[in-house]
């Protein structure tokens, strides 16, 4: 079927169409980078307000660029949660309206589940697989056993990674958003000798956690004896993506060790990070894994991701009534489509 997707969970207004869950006719993405650089983070506020005033012509140019009207369409995938929920509600409301004046069925998708499964859109990977999500707000093992089947392996108990990268820019005063940059420093320089812990990394269990790193980092430009230069900052940033790739990528292939998985997925925004590709790579010919990463746009926070669940759930007959609210917090293994 023809679906149009609208994703909305932060600072990415994105909508996309979609035939069948497969084919991308097109992948939009409006971004507000620039309107939350200057206060070093995402002001839940201005977020919103940027939504409601872009979502309209962006879906407009969306079915533009795909070459296709309002009554071609056969459905409407819309993010619910989680996220930040003045921003979900613009992309849920704007979605029941549009589901409604169309006459067209509606269905709320999983943001994380989104990511996961954006991989399906470029390569077919059979399930089950292992899913590694890293973002801004999420650091998170699962198993995927197919659609709408989700166990939770491994999960950080504080910082995410993404969020932890855009912390450790703004103490190096490296701007926003932090991660792309760290990469780019990281890649550039060596350590230094500078080693960060790997926290929780000999645990038995598969959990995460940053915030350690974080305060590592914290710890050790307070002790010197002058602001960081350009040197010590590419140090920094080297022996920080280092520390947290080797707890993402050890957790990762001792969870697939022990689950039986011969394919892992690696999705979210921190898996454009080059460090953590790199690393995966040559592990997974060691490891006798194969390793998938979506191409950087499937990456992001985007709208077509969420028709591969979309189009599943929709042709299953799972609909979503018009009392669809938007949720802050919804965790993926209680997943409940309706």
């Amino acid at each position: 079927m023809l679906l149009l997707a609208l994703e909305s969970s932060c600072d990415e207004t994105a909508a996309a169409v979609v035939r069948d869950g497969r084919l991308v006719l097109s992948n939009l993405i409006s971004s507000q980078v620039d309107l939350h650089a200057v206060y070093g983070g995402v002001v839940p506020e201005l977020a919103s307000r940027r939504h409601l005033e872009v979502i309209n012509p962006l879906v407009e140019e969306a079915l533009r660029v795909a070459g296709v009207k309002q009554e071609d369409l056969e459905g409407i995938v819309v993010t619910r949660g989680p996220g930040l929920v003045g921003a979900l509600l613009v992309g849920v409301s704007f979605a029941k309206a549009y589901a409604y004046a169309l006459q067209l069925p509606l269905i709320g998708v999983h943001h994380i589940e989104g990511h996961i499964l954006a991989i399906q859109l470029e390569t077919e990977v059979e399930y089950p697989f292992l899913a590694v999500a890293v973002s801004g707000g999420h650091t998170h093992l699962y198993r995927v056993d197919g659609i709408g089947r989700y166990q939770l392996l491994g999960r950080t108990v504080d910082d995410a990674a993404g969020e932890a990268f855009d912390k450790v820019a703004k103490m190096l005063g490296l701007g926003y958003p932090g991660g792309p940059i760290v990469d780019k420093l990281a890649v550039a320089s060596d350590a230094g000798g500078i080693v960060f812990p790997r926290p929780m990394l000999k645990k038995d269990n598969l959990n995460f956690s940053f915030s350690g790193m974080k305060t590592s980092v914290l710890n050790y430009l307070q002790r010197l004896d002058a602001p960081p230069d350009k040197t010590t900052i590419g140090q920094v940033c080297c022996a920080f993506q280092a520390a947290v790739v080797d707890v993402i990528t050890q957790k990762a292939l001792r969870a697939a060790d022990s689950e039986g998985l011969s394919r892992i997925v690696v999705a979210g925004g921190v898996a454009c990070n080059s460090g953590l590709r790199e690393k995966f790579s040559q592990l997974a010919v060691s490891r006798g894994v194969t390793v998938y990463f979506p191409t950087p746009l499937l990456c992001a926070d985007n709208a077509a991701m969420l028709a591969v669940a979309g189009d599943a759930y929709l042709s299953q007959g799972l609909v979503s009534d018009l009392d669809l609210n938007a949720v802050s917090n919804w965790p993926l293994e209680q997943l409940n489509c309706n």
